[in-house]
């Protein structure tokens, strides 16, 4: 019996190492075997590139050895935890998608998958089939109604099909769990997950890369992937493109079903950047239309500046066509003549106050009726009135007195000839 008992422990000493298995790839080395390529999938510059421009094209890569996903003895799934560094880098000009998937597969290659909004991952007949055999998490930047996509930017555990059992916004948790914080997945940005399998629940954790863990994961469900995985699986990612296309990266990633720490040992730092530059503010369109309407603007006030200077040049060289020599030199009158005829009623015979040598004098309102205002008429009746008008302007406009009222204006149109002074009353007198 005790015989019997060492056997079993030495088998299961033995056996261990085979179960056991952990790797990590801090950058892809292109000659590197241990990691098999199908599709589009390439490795340049220690980036693993699942797929790049062309469109409606699958790009996938495989960790090269099989490795066990049960337990030999008890047929339980292995826990195991994988943490990856990968970033959806966008094309200038162009409409990103479709996703990238972390997956376990029963075999290699590419065969039964489709592109575009199929991942890479199943096709049109076989998506929702039991006999896939097939895990993955998948970071989709589609809304697409077929699978029940929640949105355009999710992450969701798919078993067997692109209906994922469980799904939620890509992004993170505070560690109080109050505030959900979205992160965009195709801005170029470089992301790391993390994602663990223990005790029948699947954990997923994504954050910026540099950045430390959070401690609630975006997702957390209860999964028993016993009838989904087979004894031994292949492990790795896929991704594809359709019209929209997009760059799938990987820059890190590492695996164990033993070590759930193994993850800390990736380099989070020093990586390459994908997120697009953004254009000068001197090539934003807002930007252009802006200056072009501050341009108009400026140049219309410019514009409406000159015109109200020339026609205010214009204006004034007109009056001073229809001014007399003597008003240029004795007095440039202020006040229009047509306002003092309306003032006066058409120098109404009513209006009359008073008359003197060479003409009456009449009581009109200037101003809207606001200022009385004595006006003499010069009569036309003598050959020396133009004379008489110009010898009393000269004298009248150059006195000074207080005791004297001034002369308001002396106006000539035509054949008419009058003097303004503001109209004195009784009471003025008095003061």
């Amino acid at each position: 019996m005790k015989a019997l008992l060492f056997l079993l422990t030495l088998f299961l000493i033995l056996l261990n190492p085979i179960s056991a298995i952990d790797f990590i790839f801090n950058g892809f080395n292109d000659s590197s075997s241990n990691v098999s390529l199908f599709g589009i999938a390439t490795i340049e510059s220690k980036i693993l590139t699942l797929t790049n421009q062309t469109s409606f094209a699958t790009g996938r890569a495989l960790y090269s050895k099989i490795i066990r996903t049960k337990d030999p003895v008890t047929s339980s799934v292995l826990p195991f935890s994988t943490s990856f560094i990968f970033t959806m880098a966008p094309y200038k000009n162009t409409l990103p998608g479709h996703g990238i998937v972390f997956l376990f597969a029963p075999s290699t290659g590419i065969n039964g998958s489709s592109s575009a909004q199929h991942l890479g991952l199943f096709n049109l007949t076989n998506n929702g089939n039991p006999s896939n055999h097939i895990f993955g998490v998948e970071f989709d930047v589609f809304a697409n109604q077929e699978f029940s996509d929640i949105d355009a930017n999710h992450v969701g555990i798919d078993v067997n099909s692109l209906h994922s059992v469980y799904s939620n916004t890509s992004g993170y948790w505070s560690d109080d769990g109050v505030v959900f914080k979205p992160l965009k997945l195709n801005d170029g940005r470089n992301y790391q997950v993390w994602i663990d399998y223990r005790d029948f629940v699947v954990n997923v954790t994504m954050q910026v890369v540099g950045k430390i863990r959070p401690k609630i994961p975006l997702l957390s469900t209860s999964l028993n992937l016993s009838g989904v995985v087979e004894e031994e699986m292949f492990v790795g990612f896929t991704a594809a493109t359709g019209r929209l296309v997009q760059s799938h990266k990987i820059l890190a990633w590492s695996f164990s079903n033993s070590n759930f720490s193994l993850s800390d040992s990736l380099i989070t730092t020093g990586l390459p950047s994908f997120v697009l530059p953004k254009d000068s503010i001197l090539k934003a369109k807002w930007f252009v239309f802006v200056l072009v309407l501050i341009c108009f603007l400026v140049v219309a006030l410019v514009g409406l500046v000159l015109f109200a200077v020339v026609r205010k040049r214009l204006e004034k060289a007109r009056k001073r066509a229809l001014m007399e020599d003597w008003e240029m030199e004795y007095w440039p009158h202020r006040i229009p003549y047509e306002e003092i005829e309306s003032g006066t009623k058409g120098f109404d015979e009513k209006n009359v106050i008073g008359i003197g040598g060479n003409g009456k004098v009449y009581k009109g309102l200037l101003q809207g009726g606001v200022v009385e205002v004595a006006v003499k008429r010069i009569s036309q009746e003598s050959s020396d009135g133009m004379r008489e008008f110009v010898a009393e302007i000269s004298s009248l406009g150059r006195l000074k007195h207080r005791n004297l009222v001034s002369l308001r204006d002396g106006i000539s149109w035509k054949l008419a000839r009058v003097l303004v002074w503001k109209l004195i009353t009784s009471d003025d007198r008095a003061d």
